[in-house]
C-alpha cells in the first residue's frame, strides 16, 4: 500500500501543479485570475530568476525527487541510508505550503483585492502531507526490518 500510495504521487504532483492554488483579483467586481504553482512559476522566472529558483526547487524538484528516492528505498533500488536525505526534501517541500500560506495571511491582511484559495492548494498540501507520512512509514518499516535479523 505504501508503494502505491508514493507512486501515485508521481501522478498527484503534476496535476496539483498545474491546478489552480489562489484565484485573485484587484477589485470585488471583476473576475478572479486563478494562480497555479506552474502559472506563478511562468511568472516569477520574468521578474525575480531567484526567487524562481527557490520556489522550482521547492515546489517541483524536491518532492519529485524525494518521491523517487522513496520509490527506490521501497523497491530496494536504494539502501536505507538515503532515508534522512529524503526526509529533509520532504521537509524543503513543505516550506513552500508554508510560504503560500504565508503569502495569503499577508495579502488578505494588506486588504487590497480578493484573494481566495482554490482546490488545488488543498491538493498540493495533500500530496506533502502525504509524502511525509509515507516516508515516515517507510522509515519505520525499514526499522522493523533491521530487528528482526
Amino acid at each position: 500500500m505504501l508503494r502505491a500510495l508514493n507512486l501515485s504521487l508521481l501522478i498527484l504532483y503534476p496535476i496539483a501543479w498545474a491546478a489552480p492554488m489562489l484565484r485573485a483579483g484587484l477589485l470585488p467586481l471583476f473576475g478572479l485570475t486563478e494562480i497555479s504553482v506552474l502559472s506563478g512559476l511562468q511568472s516569477l522566472w520574468a521578474s525575480d530568476i531567484f526567487l524562481a529558483l527557490v520556489v522550482t526547487v521547492f515546489a517541483l524538484i524536491a518532492p519529485m525527487l524525494k518521491t523517487i528516492g522513496l520509490a527506490l528505498v521501497q523497491f530496494d533500488l536504494l539502501g536505507p541510508r538515503a532515508m534522512p536525505a529524503l526526509v529533509l526534501m520532504g521537509k524543503l517541500a513543505m516550506a513552500d505550503i508554508f510560504l503560500i500560506a504565508l503569502y495569503i495571511t499577508i495579502a488578505k491582511g494588506i486588504g487590497i483585492g480578493r484573494l481566495e484559495v482554490a482546490w488545488g492548494l488543498y491538493l498540493f498540501t495533500g500530496c506533502i502531507l502525504a509524502s511525509l507520512w509515507v516516508s515516515w512509514k517507510t522509515q519505520q518499516t525499514l526499522q522493523d526490518r533491521r530487528a528482526a535479523r
